[in-house]
């Protein structure tokens, strides 16, 4: 993405201009539908304009949140179409699936509060939202106050490094690493549990 933030570098002198906001704005709304896609490093780049070029901190917030929340809807209205498909035929596949639906309609204003701190799952936790019948206005609120704290976070960077880019974005990369790390570790752990609960129903079965 290094040609992005080369592009948006040569007019960010050009205090609040348009572009930048519809740039920012249109990338924090892919990486929600392809998540692959580097949106914080835009994000990051949104921080500098603040900092480094007198740019809107409200603007470019508000652009921001409304790309995620964008964003955000499309993998909504995913998981609502997915929800209207019937279960598959596999029980392990239909239990998996109504353990999510469960777990979101117990806790998803939790979730997707969070979403937006743990990288690469971002767009799953709101087709799982869509999959649970969650209401289109709670998935706007909670997912904007997520976006919202997220950007604070950034912006708050921004402010005690200076419009430096690439300290920026070292700091999200080891971020990024610790969240996969403890991703990775809840999922094991996860994993473990139920393989204990399955091999105890079993020998209560024996039994």
């Amino acid at each position: 993405m290094d040609w992005l933030t080369d592009w948006l570098i040569s007019f960010a002198s050009e205090r609040n201009h348009p572009l930048g906001f519809a740039v920012l704005g249109g990338s924090a709304l892919v990486e929600y539908v392809f998540p692959p896609f580097p949106g914080d490093t835009i994000t990051l780049f949104g921080a500098v304009l603040i900092t480094g070029y007198g740019w809107s901190a409200a603007g470019i917030a508000l652009a921001v949140v409304l790309g995620s929340v964008g964003g955000s809807l499309l993998d909504h209205w995913i998981g609502l179409k997915l929800r209207a498909r019937p279960r598959p035929e596999d029980s392990a596949r239909r239990e998996s699936i109504d353990r999510l639906i469960a777990r979101f309609e117990r806790h998803g204003p939790a979730y997707l509060v969070v979403n937006r701190f743990l990288p690469g799952i971002r767009a799953l936790f709101f087709v799982a939202a869509g999959m649970a019948g969650m209401r289109r206005r709670d998935v706007i609120l909670y997912g904007a106050i997520s976006v919202a704290l997220w950007n604070a976070l950034l912006i708050g960077l921004g402010a005690a490094l200076g419009a430096n880019l690439d300290a920026l974005g070292a700091w999200v990369k080891r971020y990024t690493a610790l969240s996969w790390a403890v991703l990775g570790a809840a999922a094991v752990a996860y994993l473990a549990w139920r393989l204990v609960l399955r091999r105890r129903r079993r020998r209560r079965g024996d039994g």
